[in-house]
């Protein structure tokens, strides 16, 4: 008979060797390389840069509508709203958002904040040219093209279609149809000649 006592201490002793090559197991492939102790599961940086807490300045329609007229320059091409809210990889929009948001919250206005950053950055800041010296050719230029081709075409088709109705049907105005030969016989001919007479008489 084994006491009561001996018989809890090797069922203790026996599942500590069980549960410690897979706790060690666990431990060794929850640390990984260059990830900390806590492991890649629980790292929060192993997934990628952390984002920033979103802020009530994060969706102010006063700031929207600012960098919706300001290009990021991260080579994007986009919007700062845009690139920071879609490009989750770019560093450089939410520089530029919190430089509009510090602007807005100094008391400058959207015209004052689209100015500083155009005095900062240059025109390739805006979205937009604004329509002001040379600038203004790349607004009314392809408008006045579009307008001066289409009064062409509409001059155009309205000439062909004066002469179409002034030629009729028969063809060039002013240019006599060529006369069709009548075959037949001449005496045929010469009884179609009395019945016209006779029908002019009439």
């Amino acid at each position: 008979m084994i006491a009561r006592r001996t018989f809890l201490k090797l069922s203790a002793l026996g599942g500590a060797m069980v549960a410690g090559p897979s706790m060690l197991r666990g431990q060794q492939q929850d640390s990984l390389t260059g990830r900390g102790e806590t492991g890649s599961l629980r790292d929060p940086y192993s997934v990628g840069r952390p984002q920033e807490r979103a802020t009530e300045a994060d969706n102010d329609e006063t700031i929207k509508s600012i960098e919706h007229r300001l290009r990021c320059s991260c080579g994007c091409n986009l919007d700062i709203f845009t690139c920071r809210t879609t490009d989750f990889s770019c560093t450089t929009s939410p520089r530029l958002h919190r430089q509009v948001v510090a602007l807005h919250d100094s008391g400058m206005n959207p015209e004052q904040i689209v100015q500083r950053f155009v005095d900062e950055y240059g025109e390739q800041a805006l979205m937009a040219p604004r329509p002001e010296g040379f600038n203004l050719a790349g607004y009314l230029v392809p408008g006045a093209v579009i307008l001066l081709a289409a009064s062409l075409l509409g001059a155009y088709l309205l000439r062909r279609r004066k002469v179409a109705i002034a030629e009729g049907p028969g063809g060039s105005a002013g240019v006599p149809l060529p006369a069709v030969p009548i075959a037949g016989t001449p005496e045929e001919l010469a009884r179609l000649q009395r019945a016209l007479t006779q029908d002019e008489d009439l």
